[in-house]
């Protein structure tokens, strides 16, 4: 296995490194600190620390993992 690495903890096969998409936008999905809160124009967000979200899946049993790390 390449080092650094993710291991499935299923199945022990290197996983895949990769991205949520949601296709009602265009950017990679994002981690947001604390709890959701809502104000008149939607979901309240701007002012909270956010980290882009790493997921990585086993091309063996298909198992996804998730990571929010600031690289």
């Amino acid at each position: 296995m390449v080092q650094g690495a993710i291991a499935c903890p299923k199945c022990k096969q290197q996983m895949q490194e990769g991205f949520p998409l949601d296709r009602g936008d265009v950017r990679v999905g994002e981690w947001v600190e604390g709890t959701p809160e809502y104000g008149w124009l939607g979901l309240k967000w701007v002012r909270k620390k956010r980290l882009p979200i790493t997921a990585y899946r086993c091309p063996s049993c298909g198992y996804l993992e998730t990571y929010a790390n600031a690289k």
